[in-house]
């Protein structure tokens, strides 16, 4: 469940790509948008788990895949991963020609052995 209080739909994601990575010309493997005030982060198979930084820094607990075709949320307080939950405001997901790992131009040749997959 997500509490009622962790999620504001009408606010728009903070842009296509990780806020964070993109200030620091850094790179990210998925996608994670708050449901609270929007701000897009990467997920913690990234480099800079920018999105667990965000609720560490924040306190706002729950987060919403930011990949193309995903509706799922996961809600950093209980552990939970819901399949699904209220609609956000507009766009759901980064540009659906935009790379994952990305941003395109960004993702070094050798990614996978830089997270430890050979």
């Amino acid at each position: 469940m997500i509490p009622d209080h962790a999620i504001d739909p009408s606010v728009p994601p903070s842009g296509p790509g990780c806020v964070d990575c993109d200030a620091l010309g850094g790179w990210w493997v998925h996608l994670r948008r708050c449901a609270l005030c929007g701000h897009v982060g990467c997920c913690d198979s990234s480099p800079a788990k920018h999105a667990t930084a965000h609720y560490k820094e924040t306190g706002h607990p729950v987060m919403r895949s930011y990949e193309p075709g995903d509706a799922w949320f996961w809600n950093y307080d209980t552990g939970e991963y819901l399949e699904d939950g209220p609609e956000l405001a507009a766009p759901v997901s980064h540009p659906v020609d935009q790379p994952a790992p990305g941003p395109a131009g960004r993702v070094p040749a050798n990614w996978k052995e830089l997270l430890g997959n050979p």
